[in-house]
């Protein structure tokens, strides 16, 4: 079922940044927060062309992102608030 909440970029933003969390905690933390399928297709659904008010992660996005892997966090310009966004959510701190 398709959330009719939020519009398109504010769409765009959580899709980033929950993709990024989520590569981030495999890639960094050797630990899955969803399964490889979930990934793999939210990943498909990223739209580097639209403009989320964020030059620094729009840039990024367009640039570096690749869905077909998670390797790209390595170089994601926000790893700190990453790990900040994975510790509320996933660690409990």
């Amino acid at each position: 079922m398709k959330s009719s909440w939020g519009s398109d970029i504010e769409k765009e933003r959580r899709r980033r940044i929950q993709v990024s969390v989520a590569a981030y905690a495999y890639e960094v933390l050797s630990e899955s927060i969803m399964p490889d399928a979930d990934f793999d297709k939210l990943c498909l659904e990223i739209q580097p062309q639209i403009n989320t008010g964020n030059k620094v992660l729009d840039k990024f996005f367009r640039e570096e992102f690749d869905p077909s892997t998670g390797q790209w966090v390595h170089i994601h310009p926000e790893k700190e608030k990453l790990q900040l966004i994975y510790d509320r959510h996933y660690n409990g701190t």
